[in-house]
């Protein structure tokens, strides 16, 4: 599973807005991992966020 999958299976399981630190803790990434996964994901416009600081797919 590559880093990107980890954090979208862990997208598709919450029930929440995430940040990049719960994402990580989820996932078992390290965080700088997960903050290049995000970085990657809202230019392509897979996450949106809701939340100030926090994130989900978009819908």
């Amino acid at each position: 599973m590559t880093e990107r999958e980890a954090v979208l299976a862990v997208f598709e399981s919450a029930t929440e807005p995430l940040n990049a630190t719960t994402v990580a803790k989820l996932s078992g990434l390290d965080k700088k991992a997960v903050d290049k996964v995000f970085t990657q994901l809202k230019k392509e416009e897979v996450i949106v966020s809701p939340v100030r600081c926090k994130w989900e797919l978009k819908k």
